[in-house]
């Protein structure tokens, strides 16, 4: 990395009257081998001009703060030199230095925000054909080219595609992909990626001390994570702290500027998360916000804190880490493998859902203590696939027993002592019939499954046999297997039949016609046999019908035939196979019903 020379626009310290440039202009890059985190951008430049394929028309995408606008600047340099082209400007000739200031009248810069309109363009298209003053090209910087519209794109077309030999173009966008396909044709694309974490810290490092400060490695590191890849957001960073702390630049001057917790308080607060303290977690909280931090603030570094502890849990190395200091590794370590990856997923859903509900609600510190306490309560999410293992094993566990602390991932949990003597027993097939009578179905009302265990131990449920009989308590045990608007509507069954063993019929009245379409929608009815089947244990045709109710012996004749409201005609409309066949393609409902008219029109 080459040394750090302010730009020649301002001394560091402007003299009174004199305006002050700031950090990020002063320390500006001037020449290819300066660009930080863009060396494959340096390189093909660099080539390019010294083998003489210098485009016509390049396009620089990336992030901001990554080296764009610069390096447009170091190729117009590089261009129009006086010792060139060449790939290292000398940066004294009045025309570098007038790029460099941005006042060389053969380098227009153009922001596309502000210059976005087909007037605009239309004079550009004039003035290319105009030779350049002194130099060799007339270079076109339009910055946020993105923001042109789409007629100032089609204006800008034909004079792109075959300018003026003495004209290059040389567009910047942080959004690439709003520029038309025709415009992305005509250009060279360089994509900026964003700046490692410690490229931004050693370019820190190098400025204090050429600004003549002290500045702790850790205050820097953080101010480097801060930025997220951009260099000119963490050199605006670092000119508030040459403000705030003009002697020393401390880590608690960057945590009390930013608002941010530091990294021992994060550890603590962490730990009272994976101890379940969820009471030791809300006086940890209430300590930061005391000390000026935001509870979004405070939220948004835990969610990067536990980023890195899912990184730890899946066995990827701390150079890996990205928002813990490299003293805070042991730690993340420990908290990921102690929660495990199930609860570390978890808690970061929790994490990110409370985010977003901070940046619309008023109540950040309840919002902050909500997510901290579901976190502490949340149940070893690990042990579950050890209880399922269990499961399988055909030996359910006794009640009150439950897996004990610190079972691993994989590992059955040990049984009590009378289901571990149960377990070891010689495997007996019942070959008894299945009775799912009233006395069997329980309280829950949900038919048992029985189970037959062989040799290996593992449980294969046996097939019930349907009939009228438990049709009804079977139908209502599937529902309750399932969740969402579908049971809803399926609970509104008149009576549920089977007139086979492998076929369950489920009536509804006709006033509940939309209930039954709902049932029959494929994604619905898939979902209703899947859980019929888990439990009778086999597969099941089922079928749905209206049931019409005809009137008993004796009964008077019926009334006559009433006005159907609107809400029974669009019940009844809802049944159509048009109407249906509509629903699914569009997933729509149907809103009215719109009779049609009875008058025809007379024959001409």
């Amino acid at each position: 990395m080459a040394d750090v020379v302010a730009n020649a626009e301002s001394p560091s310290t402007a003299p009174r009257g004199e305006q002050y440039v700031v950090v990020a202009r002063r320390y500006r890059p001037q020449t290819f081998t300066e660009l930080i985190g863009q060396e494959h951008v340096a390189q093909a430049l660099s080539n390019a001009i010294a083998t003489h394929r210098v485009g016509h028309a390049y396009l620089f995408t990336g992030a901001r703060g990554v080296g764009k606008t610069s390096s447009a600047r170091i190729l117009a340099k590089a261009l129009n030199c006086v010792t060139g082209p060449t790939a290292v400007p000398c940066n004294q000739c009045d025309i570098c230095q007038g790029i460099s200031s941005g006042e060389d009248v053969d380098v227009l810069e153009i922001d596309g925000a502000s210059n976005r309109g087909i007037d605009e363009i239309r004079q550009l298209r004039q003035n290319v054909n105009v030779r350049p003053s002194r130099a060799r090209f007339k270079i076109y910087i339009i910055d946020e080219v993105h923001m042109l519209t789409r007629e100032a794109f089609n204006a800008l077309l034909k004079t792109l595609e075959e300018p003026p030999e003495h004209v290059k173009f040389i567009f910047c966008t942080t959004e690439a992909t709003k520029i038309p396909i025709t415009i992305l044709s005509r250009c060279q694309r360089f994509d900026f990626a964003g700046i490692q974490t410690g490229s931004i810290a050693q370019r820190l490092q190098q400025i204090v001390a050429a600004e003549g400060v002290e500045a702790d490695s850790d205050a820097l590191e953080v101010i480097a994570r801060r930025a997220a890849g951009s260099m000119r957001d963490s050199q605006s960073l670092l000119e508030q702290l040459l403000a705030f702390a003009p002697g020393r630049i401390t880590l608690d001057d960057v945590h009390g500027m930013l608002g941010t917790a530091g990294d021992q308080r994060l550890t603590a607060m962490v730990g009272h998360l994976v101890g379940r303290d969820a009471a030791a977690a809300l006086a940890e909280l209430d300590g930061a916000l005391h000390e000026g931090v935001e509870p979004s603030q405070f939220i948004e570094q835990l969610f990067g804190y536990f980023r890195d502890c899912m990184a730890a849990a899946i066995d990827c190395p701390p150079e890996t880490f990205l928002y813990v200091s490299p003293s805070g590794r042991p730690a993340v370590i420990d908290a990921g493998k102690r929660l495990g990856l199930a609860t570390v997923l978890a808690v970061m859903q929790i994490l990110d859902q409370s985010l977003n509900r901070l940046r619309y609600s008023t109540q950040g510190r309840i919002v902050a203590e909500l997510a901290l306490v579901r976190i502490c309560h949340l149940e070893e999410l690990d042990d579950l696939p050890a209880l399922i293992a269990q499961l399988q094993s055909g030996v359910p566990a006794a009640p009150g027993v439950a897996l004990r602390p610190g079972v691993v991932a994989g590992q059955t949990a040990p049984l009590p002592a009378a289901a571990a003597k149960k377990k070891h027993e010689p495997a007996v097939k019942s070959t008894e019939a299945t009775d799912l009578g009233a006395t069997e179905l329980g309280a829950t009302g949900v038919p048992p499954v029985r189970a037959e265990r062989g040799q290996d131990g593992r449980g294969t449920p046996s097939a019930v046999a349907l009939s009228d009989e438990n049709a009804t308590e079977i139908w209502t045990a599937s529902l309750s297997r399932l969740s969402g608007m579908v049971v809803d509507q399926a609970k509104s069954f008149e009576r549920a039949s089977a007139p086979e063993s492998s076929r369950l019929v489920i009536s509804f009245k006709p006033v509940y016609a939309f209930a039954k379409s709902v049932c029959e929608r494929p994604e619905n009815l898939g979902r209703l046999q899947k859980a019929l089947a888990e439990v009778v244990g086999q597969p099941v045709r089922l079928e749905f019908r209206l049931h019409e109710v005809e009137p008993a012996a004796g009964d008077a004749p019926a009334a006559p035939a009433r006005t159907v409201s609107p809400h029974q005609r669009l019940l009844e409309v809802a049944k159509h196979p048009l109407v249906l066949r509509a629903s699914e393609l569009f997933g729509a409902q149907p809103l009215r019903v719109d009779e049609p008219s009875d008058r025809q029109t007379p024959p001409q």
